[in-house]
């Protein structure tokens, strides 16, 4: 939009052909049977994402590319192999780059790099089972050009497993945890209730019998003891991913502009005082103020270790 713009300006472009441009940038029609929506970037702050299931192997296939061509990337879910061998042949055929993560795809145009945005996402597996719609959530994170570490199979069977990466990854300072849990769904109530960064549950369709399509695991993140704790339909990646780049990209925002760990400042809190909702004593005359939280650590460099999500 902003190309056009700046074409329309420099007088390379009329007004009319500008306004054309500009509703081709918003909205693309692919032979009357998909209508694929080019400004919601700029619009919502995240792409569009085809889902594959229910598409035609070539259908999905062109609608990404069409997407990788005109914003200079594309994505996909959902991907049968069928889908995974269309939208092989047709990249290869335009010369994009083609990312996988599992079951999901992100088709890149040569030489495109998502503009870096501020936000940390921190992203955590009860198995390795629930790995597909958790790489559903790193796709959409790595698309919005935001950090995201994911930690995988640190389920409630052997939970031990789970504090040495939740320490490490709650020292990485992330705005918003994202747990994908499948079976019993525990993970994601025990991990809100260990840390004081937002939480989103994944249910996964992981499990036996009744209840293991994910409805186990989705009611028990709805009766979740652990406040604050949100979710997301089953198997969601994609929406799980959304929220967790918005909520980030707010609550790094708010950091930048100088309030401490990105808590918003209201009328009755003044900059600077944690955001945590908490009974008050009534200060006297020879009471001391509270303690201020400390500033946000610097975001110029991650700490070292392997476990930084590889593209």
């Amino acid at each position: 939009m902003r190309r056009i713009l700046h074409r329309l300006l420099a007088g390379e472009l009329s007004e009319v052909e500008a306004e054309a441009e500009l509703r081709r940038v918003q909205l693309e029609e692919l032979a009357g049977r998909a209508r694929l929506d080019l400004g919601r970037g700029n619009r919502r702050g995240l792409p569009e994402v085809v889902l594959a299931s229910g598409k035609s192997p070539q259908d999905a296939a062109r609608l990404v590319v069409t997407l990788a061509r005109e914003q200079g990337q594309g994505l996909a879910s959902r991907l049968t192999e069928e889908h995974w061998e269309a939208l092989t042949g047709l990249v290869a055929e335009a010369g994009y780059e083609l990312r996988r993560y599992q079951r999901a795809a992100r088709v890149l145009r040569p030489g495109f790099i998502p503009e870096p945005r501020a936000g940390r996402v921190g992203v955590l597996t009860a198995g390795t089972s629930d790995l597909a719609a958790a790489e559903e959530v790193r796709l959409l994170v790595e698309a919005c050009g935001m950090e995201v570490r994911l930690e995988a199979d640190l389920g409630v069977a052997g939970l031990h497993r789970l504090l040495a990466p939740l320490a490490e990854l709650v020292a990485w300072d992330p705005d918003v945890l994202v747990v994908a849990a499948g079976m019993d769904g525990v993970l994601p109530g025990v991990v809100a209730g260990l840390v004081e960064v937002p939480v989103i549950g994944l249910p996964v369709a992981t499990g036996y019998g009744a209840g293991g399509g994910g409805e186990a695991a989705l009611l028990t993140m709805l009766q979740s003891c652990s406040t604050g704790l949100v979710l997301v339909n089953i198997d969601n990646g994609i929406a799980a991913g959304a929220g967790a780049v918005l909520i980030a990209g707010r609550a790094a925002a708010r950091a930048a502009q100088g309030s401490p760990a990105g808590h918003r400042a209201g009328p009755d809190r003044p900059p600077g005082q944690d955001g945590d909702v908490q009974a008050e004593p009534v200060a006297g005359p020879d009471s001391e103020p509270p303690p201020q939280r400390p500033a946000r650590a610097s975001r110029a460099k991650a700490p070292p270790g392997p476990r930084r999500s590889q593209r």
